[in-house]
């Protein structure tokens, strides 16, 4: 179907069809001429402006994701958290779904509707409220697409982290399992950060963090010490400190303190782990592309 209104493109009905530059032109005789320019502008560079975006429409790039979003510092927790975020997008998808239906039907209606009207003015408010709905169906369409895009790199970082810990399922006692060494890590990371402009001193907030892991924070407080003087003497040696170092400390006070929570629960009648209250373990083998 065309379109007959002056005030719109004369072009067919598709998903994503716009108000032109063309049209604007018309529309807007009462500007300056200048602006005849600026159009003129906007026209010759929409398309590649169009096609780069599509480059986009997703939340985080696949950098931020893998760096500054997925923090955790232990593998089991970087796929608690990657699973998170999958099923954040899978809840998004099925919305966006339901909802591109439900503007597909709408579109459908009054498109019958406009077939059916014979004022002419009805039928140009039609073909406009017909052009909202398909602009409205090709922005869903894009930022499912970058929803998709971003759920399929999700799903191979959870492949990637369980390669690496040479694993092809997990089980909730897993996840349970590695909460010791996670808070451990945790709880030293942020007294490290919140120390260094510190003087070297924890804060309070971690401070409490430590001890309701029942790590002595006297003793966190001397091990952070003793790093910091370490990353200073090899600064005055004209070296640079690494974060893998600091990782390698991070992994070094979990296996020092990765107990202690388990036996302050436990002076208190509390049972860490309560392994008849897990879910059963469930493997469920991934397939495989065809490509592959």
């Amino acid at each position: 179907m065309t379109e007959k209104s002056s005030a719109i493109t004369t072009q067919e009905f598709s998903i994503g069809t716009e108000i032109s530059v063309a049209s604007l032109k018309n529309d807007l005789v009462q500007l300056p001429k200048e602006y005849s320019g600026m159009l003129d502008n906007i026209q010759e560079t929409l398309p590649a402006v169009q096609a780069t975006t599509e480059n986009f429409y997703k939340s985080h790039s696949q950098y931020m994701n893998a760096t500054v979003d997925i923090t955790d510092l232990t593998p089991l927790h970087s796929i608690h958290h990657i699973l998170a975020r999958i099923e954040r997008k899978k809840s998004a998808l099925a919305e966006a779904q339901i909802k591109r239906r439900k503007q597909d039907i709408k579109l459908r209606k009054k498109q019958r509707k406009l077939e059916e009207t014979t004022d002419e003015f009805d039928k140009e408010l039609l073909e406009i409220e017909i052009i909202e709905i398909m602009n409205g169906l090709q922005s869903s369409e894009n930022y499912m697409k970058g929803a998709i895009r971003e759920m399929s790199f999700l799903m191979t970082q959870y492949q990637s982290v369980l390669d690496k810990l040479g694993k092809d399922h997990l089980t909730e006692e897993d996840f349970e399992k590695d909460e010791k060494r996670y808070h451990v890590m945790t709880a030293l990371k942020q007294a490290l950060n919140s120390a260094r402009p510190r003087n070297g001193l924890i804060d309070e907030g971690n401070s409490i963090y430590l001890f309701d892991i029942g790590v002595n924070v006297a003793h966190a407080q001397a091990e952070v010490f003793a790093y910091l003087k370490m990353e200073q003497d090899l600064i005055a040696q004209g070296k640079a400190p690494t974060h893998e170092m600091t990782i390698a400390w991070l992994e070094k006070c979990a296996d020092m303190f990765q107990d202690c929570g388990e036996k302050f629960a436990q002076s208190r009648g509390l049972k860490p782990l309560d392994v008849k209250s897990l879910a059963q373990p469930q493997h469920v083998p991934l397939l495989k592309s065809s490509e592959e």
